[in-house]
């Protein structure tokens, strides 16, 4: 399947799990930067907003439009790799998996990554895509410059000489100009070493500090029923558990750089980065996730167990729980905040609405961010109430494109 095809013809577009879609009225699948920045000032001279699909992977209205729907499939592989400055330049249309490939026969690694390995490049990172690691930010602060195009086709090159427009650009939603590439701020090539267990509720929140602390990444899954790790496709580690429990259990996972030789058991690994960080998914799940400051992190996560436990006994997906350090991006969901992310999903083909909604009220309750690709309900007001260079970011975006063509109807309330 080529990236951005799920679900796609010449009119009609759909998202991976197809909870969002679009009739377009123009599509383009652009074979160099020329041509991108030709579709892209046609458009826009005869009155069309321009989005780009990206591989489909966000669960929110972000990649729709009825105008000119670009895929950017075209606009792929590794153009550049500066290895004294441990620098990589993709083509926006890259999938994460296709550049931890080159990177990974180059000596080297991305500093970070996140379980899913097939999103492309651009979107993942501009929507504020994430790993787990206390001390590590996420995948958008290793963006060190892009080449924007721009409503006339013309081409803004963003390279840290303006350093707002840097921390601007780094999570934009594609608002700030159709991105056709990235340069990446990577490092040398690491193995690491994956250690995954079963532990009681009460157990994990006991170790949760000292588990964020001594390791590169932790996280966990919290599985209200036996059946709910199906659901996401996780390993079965009853038999790394000390409790004897089946349900109300958290499947933990630690993973640190190592020097060790490549191993595999059921239960731990050591491979090259890449290989660890992915985790295969099936799309059968609809997905709200918010960035919790980190001091309440354990309080949010006991409540929304507690609502699944007490409210919501229907909804079997695992909250995922994992650590995100704080970072300069304007509208990244980590802005000058550490924190966690708790995510929680609802199950295609049910009335979920009541339940995430729930969800979303004990989360914003703590100052919560949410990840721009996954299900909110944000206003315009909540924007500006949660993120301090709101309108810094709107103000620079009107400034690019004062007719509001890189924006959608999910957009404009949040931004225009």
């Amino acid at each position: 399947m080529e990236i951005n095809d799920f679900h796609a013809d010449r009119t009609h577009w759909r998202n991976w799990v197809g909870n969002q879609s679009c009739v377009r009225q123009e599509t383009g699948a652009p074979t160099s930067d020329d041509e991108l920045s030709s579709l892209v000032a046609d458009a826009t001279a005869r009155g069309l907003d321009v989005r780009v699909a990206g591989s489909g992977h966000s669960f929110t209205p972000v990649a729709l439009t009825n105008g000119l729907h670009l895929t950017l499939s075209q606009l792929r592989g590794v153009r550049d790799i500066d290895h004294d400055r441990r620098r990589v330049t993709v083509g926006a249309g890259t999938t994460i998996n296709e550049l931890v490939a080159v990177l990974k026969r180059n000596g080297l690694s991305m500093v970070n990554q996140g379980d899913i390995d097939s999103q492309a490049v651009a979107g993942a990172l501009t929507t504020g895509t994430h790993g787990t690691g206390a001390r590590l930010g996420n995948l958008a602060s290793s963006i060190t410059g892009m080449r924007l195009v721009q409503t006339d086709g013309g081409v803004l090159t963003v390279d840290g000489s303006d350093p707002d427009l840097l921390e601007a650009s780094r999570v934009s939603l594609g608002t700030l100009g159709v991105i056709s590439e990235l340069t990446l701020a990577v490092m040398d090539a690491y193995n690491l070493h994956e250690k995954i267990w079963r532990e009681d509720f009460e157990s994990a929140m006991d170790r949760h500090d000292e588990l964020a602390e001594q390791h590169r990444h932790f996280g966990f899954f919290w599985c209200p029923t036996e059946a709910s790790r199906d659901l996401y496709c996780l390993p079965d580690t009853a038999a790394t558990s000390s409790t004897g429990a089946t349900t109300d259990v958290c499947e933990m996972k630690v993973m640190d750089i190592t020097d060790e030789e490549p191993f595999e058991t059921e239960f731990e690994k050591v491979a090259y980065s890449s290989d660890v960080y992915p985790i295969t998914y099936v799309p059968n799940f609809h997905e709200l996730e918010y960035a919790v400051p980190v001091a309440h992190g354990k309080d949010a996560v006991r409540a929304v167990r507690d609502l699944m436990l007490n409210d919501f006994p229907e909804a079997r997906y695992p909250i995922e729980y994992r650590f995100t350090a704080g970072d300069s991006g304007w509208m990244s969901p980590f802005y000058e905040q550490d924190s966690v992310t708790v995510s929680v999903s609802g199950e295609p083909g049910l009335d979920y609405w009541d339940y995430l909604r729930a969800v979303d009220e004990i989360l914003r309750s703590y100052g919560s961010r949410p990840h721009w690709g996954k299900m909110h309900f944000l206003s315009g007001e909540d924007v500006t109430r949660l993120y301090p260079r709101a309108d810094d970011f709107r103000k620079l975006r009107r400034s690019l494109d004062p007719q509001g063509r890189f924006l959608n109807e999910h957009l404009t309330p949040l931004f225009g």
